[in-house]
């Protein structure tokens, strides 16, 4: 229990690995709906939690955290870097070095091989697939995070479509998490699971986020898991809706 508490005193006082200050996005056609965030910051090290309800932004929050979209206004630093003014291919390539997305529909490639849908992150990072050659090759080291993350050796050459939603979940998983980036983003991961398991692949997920000293930001609507995480924070404290469609 004192660690516990020692750990997460710890993080109250990291940096922030993430920092969002005056935001304001409206998606393009004439819309009006527009999410405006004007403080967000995520600490180092640390596990949050963002819950909120379907359309409430939380998607949309994530998808300008990872750069797939940017903000009219406002500043969005990860690991020191403002990614606002950044072209569209170098934010791609920011994202690709240095956070894994756990995506709520997994958005695995069907007719792949487990581990090809693993090590795909490496073909567009180079310090990621460097990171893992220094412990050994791309398969060997999709094979052991998948390992710890409960999917059995036979599967490995299989077709990621032969999966349950369980363990398409956890390849998903070891593809975020192969190469070390130091952010890992999950939009609703475990949606489709019922509490029991849910808390199976949270632990195992928190067991490698923490192996690999990487920052976890985890958006959901069941609060029921909050008790998990460092962190829980209220969508509504941090994203304000204006208008809409």
């Amino acid at each position: 229990m004192l660690s516990e508490l020692s750990r997460r005193a710890e993080i109250i006082d990291a940096p922030d690995i993430v920092r969002m200050l005056g935001v304001r996005f409206a998606w393009p056609g004439g819309r009006k709906f527009q999410i405006a965030i004007d403080d967000f910051s995520l600490p180092k090290g640390s596990k949050t939690l963002i819950v909120g309800p379907s359309g409430g932004g939380k998607s949309t929050l994530l998808s300008l955290l990872c750069g797939i979209v940017v903000p009219q206004a406002g500043q969005i630093t990860i690991l020191g870097t403002d990614i606002v003014p950044l072209s569209s291919a170098a934010r791609d390539r920011f994202r690709a070095e240095h956070i894994g997305v756990i995506f709520q529909m997994f958005n695995l490639l069907p007719y792949g091989s487990v581990t090809d849908n693993v090590v795909l992150p490496l073909s567009f990072s180079r310090d990621r697939r460097a990171r893992v050659l220094k412990r050994s090759d791309a398969a060997t080291e999709a094979g052991r995070i998948l390992g710890e993350l409960g999917i059995d050796s036979s599967l490995l050459s299989g077709s990621a479509a032969a999966l349950s939603v369980g363990q398409q979940q956890r390849v998903a998983a070891a593809r975020a998490l192969i190469g070390g980036p130091e952010l890992i983003v999950a939009d609703e991961p475990t949606s489709a699971l019922d509490l029991d398991h849910q808390q199976r692949f949270l632990d195992l997920l928190f067991r490698q986020v923490q192996e690999a000293h990487a920052t976890l930001l985890m958006v959901s609507h069941d609060r029921r898991i909050g008790s998990l995480f460092d962190r829980v924070v209220e969508l509504e404290d941090i994203v304000t809706v204006r208008g809409g469609p």
